[in-house]
């Protein structure tokens, strides 16, 4: 129970990261707030039921991140529900693989928006929130094990990933005085809707998971530990860090 009685909140969590997050966060105690695509609304109902059914409480609300309104009206629904807010796990992400040399325009500005902007939205608005409460806070964000290394069909989403890092690290220091933590987690390949036509070769998985030191791609699951320590008492003396959850695939370079 290390997030006892906490506040959490999670973008995009109707499936993938954000979903095992949620209800991970749920059995650890928290009551929680999730944030979803208009559209994804029978999926979000799902993640408050399983949760509602660990004896915990739940809302969804929809919004798209990338829109500024967005990420105020989540943290006031929220705050309206529980009565004030304890965390934010900034997880909402897209990636549209496809080459460089024909980018659309829109699909790199839709990637910055949603990855990079509705972040960069949503810290601020929890923010607001918590510096006016007075009692600190933690806020995580889903990086990316790209944010360190390049793709070829990533060349929008790599340095989006690297600009949500950059974002924890400037936001230490800003909310430091506050107390308010903030830090990057990054996970490597991670099977989920994400990347599923990226990955829906068999040999192409067997060929990643070769590479990775612990022998297997990575699960929403594998987040879950490492999102809940970052959010709990147990890291108060942890900001500004990025916490690589890659099954060693970022170190295996031989």
């Amino acid at each position: 129970m290390l997030l006892r009685d906490k506040i959490v909140l999670i973008t995009g969590a109707a499936a993938g990261i954000g979903r095992a997050v949620a209800i991970g966060a749920a059995r650890q105690g928290a009551d929680i707030a999730i944030n979803h695509l208009p559209g994804d609304e029978v999926c979000a109902a799902a993640v408050v039921d399983e949760i509602g059914a660990l004896g915990r409480r739940a809302i969804a609300v929809p919004g798209d991140v990338a829109l500024p309104s967005s990420a105020p009206a989540f943290v006031a629904a929220a705050t309206d529900a529980f009565g004030r807010i304890d965390v934010l796990v900034s997880n909402a992400g897209i990636c549209p693989f496809h080459a460089f040399l024909d980018m659309p325009a829109d699909t790199l500005e839709r990637t910055v928006g949603v990855n990079l902007l509705g972040a960069y939205f949503m810290v601020q608005a929890a923010a607001n929130q918590l510096v006016a409460q007075g009692e600190g806070g933690s806020v995580i964000a889903v990086s990316s094990i790209s944010a360190l290394v390049g793709g070829e069909y990533q060349t929008h989403y790599t340095p989006t990933k690297a600009g949500v890092h950059s974002l924890m690290q400037s936001t230490a220091i800003a909310l430091g005085k506050h107390g308010i933590r903030c830090n990057s987690v990054l996970p490597g390949t991670i099977l989920t809707d994400i990347n599923k036509d990226d990955l829906a070769d068999v040999e192409k998985r067997k060929r990643m998971a070769a590479r990775i030191p612990l022998g297997r791609l990575g699960d929403p699951e594998d987040l879950v530990g490492p999102i809940v320590f970052l959010a709990s008492d147990l890291a108060r003396y942890v900001t500004g860090a990025a916490l690589l959850v890659d099954g060693g695939a970022f170190v295996n370079l031989q």
